[in-house]
């Protein structure tokens, strides 16, 4: 196995995204075309970092929020399901 075949193994993605919510008990958006996709993080400590800096920057905002996808459970849900991330 090469290191690349590797580092593709180890690889769990992580999209981060948020926007403005309707109501803050729920969660539906006030305007889908304007989510803020952050991107798309090769682990759950990198996507946090992004999560983290995004929410901060839009504390002032009570209906702004952020949010991390664990797409590796979706992408292979068998895969890791006794996962921590």
């Amino acid at each position: 196995m090469s290191n690349s075949e590797a580092t593709e193994q180890k690889q769990l993605l992580h999209l981060v995204f948020g926007g403005e919510l309707s109501s803050l008990k729920g969660v539906q958006f006030r305007d889908l075309e304007s989510l803020d996709v952050v991107g798309v993080f090769p682990d759950y400590k990198s996507a946090e970092t992004a999560w983290r800096a995004k929410a901060q920057a839009t504390v002032d905002n009570a209906h702004m929020r952020y949010f991390i996808v664990h797409l590796h459970r979706l992408l292979d849900p068998d895969a890791d399901a006794g996962s921590a991330d």
